[in-house]
């Protein structure tokens, strides 16, 4: 009860500014007259009178600067007190300030007795003409506003017909009660009551920290989802190596009993064992049919570790989804957007994410097979930033495995898209990066590859590796390792002899690099491009071999020994022996089975959820809740794979995440 005694008077001034600010009068008269008659002292809120006096004070001075013509003490506190949300927001504070410039503009013309002093009119004048090219401008559609921007260029507005009206005698007087109606509007409203403004500082003091909880959940499951993902792989690296260490038990025990072991399984083992390709379960790693009593103990060893089966996802409805995704807003196409990119990204790898994948083609999520107008694809163009970026990041997810590839590259309709998109994309770096990132995975497979060389692509990359510093570096390492892959084909190299010297010069620089990554695909590039005689003629003549010797200075064993195969290459005068991958009439699906899911594809989000907005897995399974569209499908078996040295430079396809996690090629 003390504590209420000891603020009471400025509470109940509180209570008191507020009816007076809300204009209860008789309610302000009754509540005054009771503290009176309880003896109940009613102080002023603090600052209340100041604030009144101070809002007086301004006005009063606004008007004395519009009376007086001075123009700058006018705008100066013009621009100090009235606020920048009104002075560019709202319409009429706009035109009244536009009038107030033809005010300070005339005044001199209208108030001087005889001629004004030309050189106080011209400053005047200058001040108008620099706000109607500022500020100003944005009126100048405005046909009310349109014959004033000419007043600056008449000798004398006083005659002129379209000013006419400015220099009448009402016009001055009905401008100035125009601006008193105003700055008391607006210092009104600025005279907020002390208890409405603890009321909504309050409100919003907690709507931001709800806000700002629910986008730490938001991050706390995207991390939880990295954490998982990262164990499932050490998890999957463990599975492996149990494997591995079943059958070389196994094999121990056979040579015991006088069995040979072959050259050929010991190697086999060994590509097993120091690859960085996990399998991703058991039974695609180890054959336990083997017989031996110690592959049955690791079996038995292996069960408490077992994965466990992972749920598959719901279903959704896929007919409810492409619908919102062509008609809903464009916050809703990011939401759906990014929520079935992370269905893919997030996914167990294996069944879950094969049964995720499968649903998605089978009800054809990006109307690859559709020739309606209007189709998700479209949303490739979308005037919608955020959306570009977010369908790009999308099918860049698809084109990461080896089935969304498959699904794409059903006709050249998508990568007709991409390729445009890429040639437009000037605005956002991520969009045009995950459309290289597809396209580049895209160049796996031979049919794209052909396209992609007579649609002109190699010349699109060369011109943009002219300036590699101004390149990202994810748009760097693809553009080289698309680049690459279209130069192991030979219409790809033919195309580069179309501009030799170019090509060339381009690969030389980026031989120097500080991007060590990206060595690999310039050196398998210049490698490939020198079977052609015209081109390593050119090269010659360029100093080629000069160039390349630098390098094997400074260079690790790996790059010396694959320059040296570049300069034996650069040597030679024949094509070289064997079928590589630029021979064109080799079988058309060799594409190796690769799935290669980036980090890259999540990173660098645009959009969160706000308070109540839902995202992510929980807005498909609220919204989206389908009935039996999830399908299974065998998965296609890859090509026996092809081992890479490391010593000769890449003559097959490759991308830069399959590269790098160690796949054969």
């Amino acid at each position: 009860m003390g504590d209420i005694l000891a603020h009471e008077s400025e509470l109940l001034g509180l209570v008191r500014e507020y009816l007076d600010f809300a204009e209860f009068e008789d309610t302000l008269k009754t509540f005054s007259k009771e503290c009176k008659i309880k003896g109940k002292p009613l102080c002023k809120t603090v600052g209340g009178s100041f604030r009144d006096s101070k809002s007086l004070t301004i006005q009063k001075d606004l008007v004395a600067a519009f009376d007086d013509g001075d123009q700058k003490v006018f705008f100066s506190l013009w621009e100090e007190h009235i606020p920048s949300s009104v002075r560019d927001g709202d319409s009429f504070a706009q035109k009244l300030e536009f009038y107030l410039h033809i005010h300070f503009a005339i005044y001199l013309l209208k108030h001087s007795v005889g001629r004004p002093d030309k050189e106080e009119l011209d400053e005047k004048i200058s001040y108008f003409k620099t706000y109607l090219e500022t500020k100003g401008a944005a009126l100048s559609q405005t046909t009310e506003f349109l014959p004033f921007y000419a007043l600056p260029f008449v000798p004398n507005p006083m005659v002129h017909p379209s000013f006419k009206e400015l220099f009448q005698d009402s016009w001055t007087p009905e401008l100035k009660l125009k601006l008193e109606k105003f700055l008391a509007l607006i210092f009104k409203a600025s005279n907020t009551p002390k208890l409405l403004t603890i009321y909504k500082e309050n409100g919003q003091s907690n709507k931001e920290m709800l806000q700002q909880l629910h986008q730490q959940l938001v991050e706390a499951e995207r991390r939880s989802m990295t954490y998982l993902k990262r164990y499932n792989k050490i998890q999957a690296d463990y599975h492996n190596l149990i494997g591995v260490t079943a059958e070389l038990v196994d094999s121990l025990e056979a040579t015991v009993s006088g069995k040979m072991i072959t050259p050929e399984y010991l190697q086999s083992v060994c590509v097993r064992l120091f690859s960085n390709q996990m399998r991703q379960s058991l039974a695609h790693s180890v054959d336990f049919t083997r017989p031996g009593t110690a592959s049955t103990m690791l079996r038995a060893s292996l069960a408490p570790v077992k994965l466990k089966d992972v749920p598959l996802l719901p279903s959704l409805d896929y007919e409810k989804l492409k619908k919102d995704l062509i008609l809903g807003s464009d916050r809703l196409k990011a939401f759906l957007l990014q929520a079935l990119r992370w269905r893919l990204t997030t996914s167990h790898p294996g069944e879950q994410r094969e049964t995720v994948l499968q649903a998605y083609i089978s009800n054809d999520l990006l109307d690859c097979h559709s020739h309606n107008q209007r189709s998700v694809l479209q949303l490739l163009h979308s005037k919608s930033d955020v959306v570009r970026q977010y369908m790009a990041r999308l099918i860049n997810a698809f084109a990461s495995l080896a089935e969304g590839r498959l699904y794409l590259a059903q006709n050249t309709k998508v990568l007709r898209m991409l390729e445009g998109r890429l040639k437009e994309e000037d605005k956002d770096i991520i969009t045009r990066e995950n459309v290289l990132g597809a396209l580049q995975k895209f160049s796996l497979r031979r049919p794209l590859q052909t396209a992609m060389i007579q649609d002109g692509l190699i010349f699109w990359l060369v011109d943009a590796l002219k300036d590699p510093d101004c390149l990202s570096d994810y748009t760097l390492e693809y553009s080289v390792a698309l680049l690459m892959n279209l130069c192991l084909r030979s219409a790809g190299k033919n195309m580069c002899a179309k501009v030799a010297g170019l090509v060339l010069k381009v690969l030389s620089d980026l031989l120097g690099h500080e991007n060590h990554e990206i060595q690999p695909y310039v050196n398998g590039a210049l490698y490939s491009i020198l079977s052609v005689p015209s081109i390593r003629e050119e090269a010659r003549a360029m100093g080629m071999e000069d160039i390349l010797r630098c390098f094997i200075k400074e260079g690790n064993a790996e790059m010396i020994r694959q320059i040296e195969f570049i300069i034996k290459q650069l040597n030679s005068e024949e094509l070289p022996d064997g079928v590589l991958e630029s021979d064109d009439d080799e079988d058309e699906d060799d594409e190796e089975d690769h799935d290669i899911m980036e980090a890259d594809l999540d990173k660098d989000e645009l959009i969160q959820p706000q308070l109540g907005e839902l995202s992510g897995e929980k807005l498909l399974t609220t919204e989206y809740l389908g009935i039996m569209t999830n399908t299974g499908k065998t998965r296609r078996k890859g090509l026996a794979n092809v081992q890479w040295s490391g010593d000769e430079p890449l003559q097959r396809p490759v991308t830069p995440g399959g590269h790098r996690n160690g796949y054969p090629v």
